[in-house]
């Protein structure tokens, strides 16, 4: 089973999007969205980046590889 998205109430207001993993650990946790739409449009753009987004490693075990 893959992963899934929650929308969730925010605590300050609004809502925001948590993302797990196949066994329910927390992966992410978005911004605070103003609405529902708003949230379902985050989750949109977080498949797309996912799927077709660069992958830049600014750790500090990049830096040390580099060497």
């Amino acid at each position: 089973m893959a992963g899934h998205f929650e929308v969730i109430d925010a605590p300050d207001g609004g809502f925001r999007v948590r993302m797990l993993d196949p066994d329910g650990a927390l992966m992410a946790e978005s911004v605070t969205f103003p609405s529902i739409r708003a949230a379902k449009d985050g989750i949109e753009l977080a498949r797309e980046i996912a799927g077709t987004g660069r992958v830049i490693d600014r750790s500090s075990a990049a830096e040390q590889s580099d060497s």
